[in-house]
């Protein structure tokens, strides 16, 4: 009944112990097994009943039980006389030496008579407990360096349990570095070694996380794990290295001092004093490179040390070394090449290699004058240059080869216009902004005698007062050559020319050297009014080159000459007799006073004026055109002889005079229509309309008579005469009087001769009648207006010559 009891209160694990539980009694000890952790209540064993003891008397006889220990984990049920479990027991704190057994002592006492029993429990394991480690986690510093299967010591982990419960084996988690390997100790205890299986590289992993798993050999099992943690101690191993093999870095000339170039960056995967890295140049870095640049070891920076110029060195490399600070040292290496950027900070360089100055201006067009030469250190754009000259000039640029140019000449060259040229090469390079330079040549020019002398003027009018002194400086004729030096000398010449026998050097001289032109003789105007040659100014070069004018010279009128009265006639000394009807009426045309002026037209400007009369009132006169005409008729209180004094005077400055004494007699008979006037010239304009009809009949007489004259001027001429007089021409029309004529003094009383003086004077001429000499014979001459009484034969435009017997009468 007791055992089922047991089975059912503690179930299967109980009644195993119950079963197991032996009494038996060996030197007076009763000795009990019962496992551990059994519930309060459960009954070890019927401690009455294995003792002999009767179970009725327990109480009276107060039976105890006594346990050496500080706690009662067992007590009797003084009713049933069982032993059973009064505190849970537990093996690993009651026995805490990992012993084998686990005892608990027990002292049974009874009185009436007393009697001590001694009661040896034996507390057997059950695997309540699971491994475990005295660390949850394991720090294992393990170096990079050691060498493949060596061990590493584990903390092993403890059980309280005994025998099959405690630690049996050890696990490790899943690692391709580590093994575990199992240590048994002279204990029994089970240790495990961390074994290395691979070789670690902390540059790939520096820890490893791992779980170690203690198992114990109980049913079921229990487990236990702790954390372990390796890290893999550094070893320099690993050299600095380098992003790149080769830099290729660009940096701007003239970037400032100190100017950040590029910042190296070498990195190593060791730790610690082994990943520390030092920059450094290699033996390759030429002195001038790092001159240039700085390189700081600590952090890699280059920098701009001097200051860069791209015309110096373009490109700059370098190698560096990455040194760390290990024991062992390790060192990467990278180059670096710095590639200076051009900046156009450099003026375009002009070069002229060869000038030719001075040039003929005649030079030919395409002829080469300089050579030039353009240069930039800068390169790209700023390095591309261009030349070019002033656009208005007559040059061109010609490339010849790179960067040569020729200047030629593109257009004639004239050194009269532009005697030098200042040629201004500028080269300005294609930068930006861009950047130039210039030079500035001067080409001058050698003359060429190409220039003609060159007059003012192409026609000169000089004006020579007549009466002038010879040798008198005339005008200055002075020419221009715009050529130089002995192109530009020019000598002055008078193109010979005769006029009537007489070369022009007889009447004029000029200075080769001035120009100035002088008269050599006292001109006269009533002989020669004008004259027209040339003169030629010709150059020193070679060939010389010559140019002429035309000169005028004028002689200009004096008033030298002064008024000769030609009408009326006067016989003797300067009266005239002339008589009128007293019938005249008033109007009437009483005589005409006629002078003439050699001098020029304005100074021969001739006007009358009375300078006495007897009856102002009778008689007027015209002061142009010299008419005497009475103003009323005649009275018989008027005085039958009146003296009139006229006086013709000229238009010069002083005017000159003359002056004719008319006395004029009335008379009571009726004489014949007769006006009494001389047969000086007249102008179209003095004959009135009384006078029309009598011009109209002596006109028809005198046609017939002027073909009478011209037969008988052929026939005479024909027929020669031996007379020593001047053999007349056929338009000479000579006249005999009986009385002797003065000179200059046109007489014609008769009808013929009055019809010729109207013909002639109708023609716009003069009549002039001259005498023979040592005879009554006079020649009667027409001469054009303006002209002098001197020269007949060379003014005169026609000479009428006749031979008559006019009859003789009596003025």
């Amino acid at each position: 009944m007791q055992s089922v009891r047991l089975l059912s209160r503690m179930g299967y694990v109980h009644l195993f112990l119950i079963l197991s539980a032996t009494v038996f009694s060996v030197s007076a000890v009763t000795h009990y097994s019962v496992p551990e952790e059994m519930e309060e209540g459960s009954i070890v064993a019927n401690l009455a009943a294995d003792l002999g003891l009767d179970v009725k008397t327990l109480k009276t006889r107060k039976m105890r039980v006594d346990i050496v220990t500080n706690k009662k984990y067992l007590d009797i049920n003084k009713d049933t006389g069982e032993l059973f479990i009064l505190e849970r027991i537990d093996r690993e704190f009651l026995c805490p030496s990992k012993t084998t057994s686990c005892f608990l002592k027990l002292d049974a006492t009874i009185e009436n008579p007393i009697r001590m029993f001694n009661i040896e429990v034996e507390i057997m394991d059950i695997n309540d407990n699971a491994p475990h480690f005295r660390r949850g986690t394991m720090h294992l510093d393990i170096s990079e360096s050691s060498p493949v299967g060596e061990r590493f010591s584990l903390n092993n982990a403890v059980d309280p349990d005994v025998g099959t419960n405690s630690v049996k084996n050890y696990h490790l988690s899943a690692s391709d570095h580590f093994s575990i390997e199992i240590q048994t100790g002279r204990d029994g205890t089970k240790f495990a070694d961390l074994v290395l299986k691979k070789a670690l590289d902390r540059e790939q992993q520096a820890i490893h996380n791992l779980i170690l798993t203690a198992v114990d050999g109980g049913v079921p099992t229990r487990t236990g794990t702790a954390s372990i943690a390796v890290r893999v101690l550094d070893v320099n191993d690993n050299a600095p290295s380098f992003d790149k093999e080769k830099y290729v870095v660009d940096v701007m000339e003239n970037s400032p001092v100190g100017s950040l170039v590029v910042k190296m960056n070498a990195t190593d995967l060791d730790e610690g004093s082994n990943a520390d890295i030092v920059y450094s140049y290699s033996l390759y870095t030429s002195e001038r490179t790092q001159n240039m640049f700085n390189l700081n070891p600590e952090n890699g920076e280059i920098r701009v040390k001097e200051m860069i110029n791209y015309e110096d060195l373009k490109l700059y490399e370098m190698e560096i070394i990455a040194s760390d600070k290990g024991q062992n040292s390790l060192t990467g290496k990278c180059k670096v090449t710095i590639q200076v950027t051009d900046m156009n900070d450099n003026h375009p360089e002009l070069s002229i290699k060869s000038f030719q100055s001075p040039i003929k201006e005649n030079v030919a067009t395409g002829t080469v004058i300089a050579v030039v030469s353009v240069s930039d250190k800068d390169s790209g754009d700023n390095g591309v240059v261009d030349l070019h000259i002033p656009d208005n000039m007559p040059f061109k640029l010609r490339e010849s080869s790179d960067n040569y140019y020729e200047l030629v000449v593109s257009e004639p060259l004239d050194r009269e216009k532009v005697p030098e040229y200042d040629i201004t090469f500028t080269v300005t390079d294609r930068g930006s902004p861009p950047l130039s330079d210039n030079e500035t040549m001067t080409l001058e020019l050698l003359d060429v005698n190409d220039n003609v002398p060159q007059f003012p003027q192409s026609f000169y009018t000089i004006r020579v007062m007549e009466n002038n002194a010879p040798g008198a400086l005339l005008s200055s004729l002075t020419a221009f050559d715009p050529d130089l030096h002995e192109n530009q000398y020019l000598v002055y010449f008078i193109i010979e020319k005769e006029i009537a026998n007489t070369s022009m050097s007889m009447l004029f001289s000029i200075n080769p050297e001035n120009g100035n032109l002088y008269a050599l003789k006292t001109f006269d105007y009533e002989i020669e009014k004008d004259f027209l040659f040339h003169i030629e100014a010709r150059d020193s070069g070679s060939p010389p080159l010559s140019s002429n004018v035309t000169v005028h010279i004028i002689i200009v009128d004096q008033n030298d000459n002064a008024p000769v009265i030609v009408s009326p006639w006067r016989a003797h000394g300067s009266v005239v007799e002339e008589k009128i009807p007293r019938s005249t009426d008033k109007g009437s045309l009483v005589s005409k006073v006629i002078a003439l002026d050699t001098d020029s037209v304005h100074n021969s400007r001739i006007t009358y004026q009375f300078l006495q009369i007897t009856d102002a009132t009778l008689f007027s006169l015209d002061q142009y055109n010299g008419e005497i005409r009475t103003m009323r008729m005649f009275s018989y209180k008027d005085s039958r002889h009146h003296r009139l004094v006229v006086v013709a005077k000229d238009n010069g400055q002083p005017a000159l005079s003359a002056t004719v004494t008319i006395k004029l007699s009335t008379v009571e008979t009726a004489m014949k229509a007769y006006s009494d006037m001389t047969e000086v010239p007249l102008e179209y304009d003095i004959f009135s309309d009384l006078n029309l009809y009598l011009v109209i009949g002596l006109g028809s007489v005198s046609f017939l008579l002027l073909i009478t004259i011209l037969v008988t001027i052929v026939i005479k001429c024909q027929k020669p005469k031996s007379s020593k007089t001047a053999p007349p021409c056929r338009n000479s029309v000579i006249s005999e009087r009986n009385s002797t004529i003065a000179d200059s003094t046109l007489v014609s009383n008769d009808a013929y001769w009055y019809s010729l003086f109207l013909a002639e004077t109708r023609k716009g001429k003069l009549v002039v009648r001259q005498p023979m000499p040592k005879g009554s014979r006079y020649i009667v001459s027409s001469i054009p207006r303006g002209t002098g009484l001197t020269d007949t034969s060379d003014s005169a435009a026609s000479t009428l010559q006749a031979s008559t017997s006019s009859s003789s009468s009596s003025t």
